[in-house]
């Protein structure tokens, strides 16, 4: 692996409702966890905040070029001390891919498999107790999970793969300007860590979605009523669920007709992946490099900012470019 530090202002500049919810398991082998039983929902008038990240992880960005996303992956996490840096033995990982579209990898509308498949390796070669792959999808689940590849790559990984189920969502205060009680499906508020691996896409209202947008993956109910003030209620998910770490799929990129797609036309190959603990920096770093956009392009990104989540300058942080 060729490792070259790289002048970060250059890099900047010039660089390249769930529809349904399914209970049972999917016929052709996929592997659905068996919910806990518990009430539906749960009401708390304290807000709660979920910080799953690790204290004295060093704060970064890192890129990785290269030919084989499972390749690009191990060298991401590897940039950090591997995953052992983040995981411990015998934690509980939820792995959170945009699943959200009933379409193929080649369309680049959820997260690349493969990449997918190198985050699950890596968590239980950490020795994590469980590793769990979910997500709260817009169309159909199972032929989501199914089409894009993600179940099958993450179960042969050593994952559980489970579809959204009705009663493991559970309702709680995350006291956000935007957002006061919402569902939060039971595995974000129980894990340890959180890997989250959103793909780099065009989204027709945000104009892109990164790593805090993937975060509407967490939530039951209506979602687009959160569109009323989408900005705000992006920077209260960051607020309420903060990452282990983020992966950012640019092996293909959804450059216009966002977030679902479907014409090959509207891909564009990038074979990029990036990388931090800073879930503010990776999207702004992400927005530059794939769209051409400023952190003013992206309200969230001040907002998350302004709360202390991270910076809102990528150029702030030390940058680390890989060639795998």
């Amino acid at each position: 692996m060729e490792k070259r530090n790289i002048d970060r202002r250059t890099f900047l500049e010039h660089g390249g409702k769930a529809a349904g919810f399914a209970a049972v398991a999917v016929a052709g082998g996929l592997w659905l966890h068996e919910p806990e039983r518990h009430p539906f929902r749960v009401r708390d008038d304290k807000p709660i905040v979920r910080d799953l990240r690790v204290k004295d992880i060093e704060q970064k960005l890192v890129v990785v070029r290269g030919d084989d996303p499972a390749q690009m992956t191990a060298a991401a996490i590897e940039a950090f001390g591997g995953m052992a840096a983040f995981v411990s033995k015998g934690d509980f990982v939820v792995v959170k891919p945009n699943v959200g579209w009933d379409r193929r990898p080649e369309q680049a509308a959820n997260t690349n498999p493969a990449v997918v498949a190198e985050v699950v390796r890596h968590c239980v070669q950490a020795g994590a107790g469980r590793v769990l792959v979910t997500d709260v999808t817009c169309n159909d689940a199972t032929r989501c999970f199914e089409r894009s590849g993600i179940a099958a790559a993450a179960r042969d990984a050593g994952a559980e793969v489970q579809l959204a189920q009705e009663a493991r969502f559970r309702e709680v205060n995350i006291g956000g300007a935007m957002l006061g009680r919402q569902l939060i499906y039971d595995a974000y508020l129980e894990a340890d860590k959180l890997i989250n691996i959103p793909i780099a896409k065009h989204h027709g209202l945000t104009r892109v979605t990164l790593g805090m947008k993937n975060l509407y993956g967490i939530l039951g109910g209506n979602r687009s009523r959160l569109h009323q003030d989408i900005h705000n209620s992006l920077a209260d998910l960051a607020d309420f669920l903060r990452p282990t770490l983020v992966i950012i799929d640019a092996w293909r990129v959804l450059l216009r007709n966002g977030p679902q797609g479907g014409s090959l036309a509207d891909v564009e190959e990038r074979h990029m992946l990036l990388a931090s603990t800073d879930q503010v920096a990776i999207d702004a770093l992400a927005g530059a490099e794939f769209f051409g956009l400023t952190p003013e392009d992206m309200p969230w990104v001040g907002l998350a900012e302004a709360r202390g989540l991270g910076s809102a300058d990528p150029a702030s942080l030390p940058t680390e470019e890989y060639t795998v």
